[in-house]
């Protein structure tokens, strides 16, 4: 039987060249590849692997509407993320909003509006009632806190100074009376240049913190941390004093960074204290001093944590990939360099490996201020019912106002 045609020595050289490029080639696929798809670490230590997730988009671009509190935080995050693999595919556009002007932005279908991340979850059961009121369904993907702070009184120090002889403790029932005085600083402490006592909160029907402030008012003067109830809203004691309270409040900002920083900026002639977050008041401690003077912050006795949630919305304006998006951005932001720039601007970090108490946190560095990292009394959020009545209890004291 005849012999087929033998390879010459070149035709053995390719075909030994073909069978090393097909195993190079199942090597890459099988072994290579799967240890690629598990993603690369980044300095924010956000893995990189969902830069390939997208569906086939170059663009993703998702919008956060966000509590001003976190302005100067969030923005920084904002240029570090855009430094990294995904954030050169992720656009994140930040919308300032009160925290409760966000939630209604929500409800009237701004489309611009993925993530909704007020300054605590106050308002949380409201809006999730009303958004299934119209969509019929849970319009909360994802949550997650991602930072914590309390909330304080800050005075102009001559004007704390001036105050304690008079009250000797700053409760809401001392700055009550302290409003009260038709003498204004000339009955409190003989200073009538000084004009009346100005109290500034920002507005409960938009911001979270001047919410916040009626909350704690009401189990201040109920003296009790939980079960904050209708009774206790609607009490009649409680209905007087509040709005004899109101009455003298100055300012009624809808941003809680913005009426900080007009204390700031105009001294003592705009504001005498105001009730705000912590984070907000250590973030300006240095600037209000090279200008008028050393602030003082007291914590209230009974208190309560804003803990600035992250909701990823499930509105139907939404696509997948901007919800993806959006989760990797909370990642980012929950990684331990960016929780510990979180603390350079006052906030208490909400990842739990980054630690709170060392030499050069503000927390030891403006301990003189009146910084504290230990609290009294901590209370719990109300029912959404009780939140409701106090904002309806709240617009009745305002009047023609």
């Amino acid at each position: 039987m005849a012999e087929g045609p033998k390879l010459t020595g070149l035709g053995r050289v390719f075909v030994a060249l073909f069978v090393a490029a097909c195993m190079y080639g199942a090597y890459y696929l099988f072994i290579q590849k799967p240890k690629s798809a598990t993603g690369n670490k980044g300095p924010s230590g956000a893995s990189d692997s969902v830069f390939d997730t997208f569906g086939g988009a170059d663009h993703v671009e998702i919008g956060i509407a966000y509590g001003t509190e976190k302005e100067r935080w969030l923005k920084w995050a904002v240029d570090e993320f855009a430094k990294t693999r995904d954030g050169k595919k992720i656009k994140v556009n930040l919308i300032p909003m009160g925290s409760l002007e966000g939630a209604h932005a929500l409800l009237n279908g701004d489309q611009r509006i993925q993530v909704w991340s007020p300054a605590s979850a106050l308002y949380k059961d409201t809006f999730v009632q009303e958004w299934q009121v119209k969509y019929s369904q849970n319009p909360i993907l994802k949550e997650e806190p991602l930072a914590l702070s309390p909330m304080v009184y800050v005075f102009w120090d001559e004007r704390y100074q001036a105050f304690l002889p008079k009250y000797k403790t700053v409760s809401f029932a001392t700055l009550g009376q302290a409003l009260q005085e038709k003498g204004g600083w000339e009955s409190i402490a003989q200073k009538p240049e000084w004009g009346l006592f100005k109290l500034g909160h920002t507005h409960p029907n938009e911001s979270n913190s001047g919410l916040m402030t009626i909350v704690l008012a009401a189990y201040s003067y109920q003296k009790k941390t939980k079960d904050l109830e209708l009774k206790d809203v609607v009490d009649v004691g409680f209905q007087n004093w509040l709005q004899n309270f109101e009455r003298g409040v100055s300012g009624l900002s809808n941003s809680t960074g913005n009426m900080m920083r007009e204390m700031v900026l105009k001294g003592p002639s705009s504001y005498d204290a105001l009730v705000v977050y912590e984070s907000v008041v250590i973030d300006y401690l240095k600037n209000a001093e090279g200008r008028w003077g050393q602030l003082r912050v007291v914590y209230p006795e009974y208190n309560a944590w804003n803990d600035n949630p992250y909701y990823i919305i499930d509105a139907p304006w939404s696509s997948k990939d901007q919800r993806k998006a959006a989760d990797t951005f909370l990642q980012f932001l929950l990684s331990e360099p960016i929780q510990k720039e979180s603390l350079n601007h006052g906030f208490r970090p909400a990842n739990p490996n980054v630690p709170v108490k060392f030499a050069d946190s503000p927390f030891v560095k403006y301990a003189d201020y009146g910084i504290k990292v230990d609290l009294g009394k901590i209370c719990d959020a109300p029912r959404g019912e009780v939140v409701n009545n106090l904002l309806q209890s709240w617009q009745r004291t305002q009047g023609n106002r």
